[in-house]
């Protein structure tokens, strides 16, 4: 890869949207970079590579955590200051949009990360 391109624009390599939704290693595009939700694996089941040494940055990721959980509590607040919905839809509502995205936003952040060291790590 040339250290001016990144995974999204590679040929052949997925957007970070895609690779975060499915999981994929940075370096053969197997689906192996999350063993659970939102918990990254400590290798690629295919090519071995080592995602714990990656991942040694992320600790922010309390931070995107607490910045989502604030975007939502003000969504919902509007939402429910516009529409003024019965309390059980709101908790139908809101509980599985809070932890779809608290996931996909950890996915997402992990999976940036990840790449973003795996091409540090390739450039001379």
């Amino acid at each position: 890869m040339r250290p001016d391109e990144s995974p999204s624009e590679q040929k052949g390599q997925p957007g970070l949207v895609s690779a975060a939704l499915s999981g994929l290693c940075p370096r053969c595009g197997a689906k192996s970079l999350f063993t659970a939700p939102a918990a990254l694996a400590e290798q690629c089941a295919q090519c071995g590579l080592d995602f714990r040494k990656l991942e040694r940055g992320g600790r922010f990721v309390g931070v995107i955590t607490m910045l989502l959980a604030l975007a939502l509590i003000l969504a919902a607040l509007a939402v429910d200051e516009w529409l003024k919905p019965p309390l059980w839809a709101s908790f139908l509502f809101w509980g599985p949009a809070t932890v779809g995205s608290v996931v996909f936003g950890l996915r997402f952040y992990k999976t940036m990360w990840v790449y973003h060291q795996f091409e540090e790590s390739q450039q001379p």
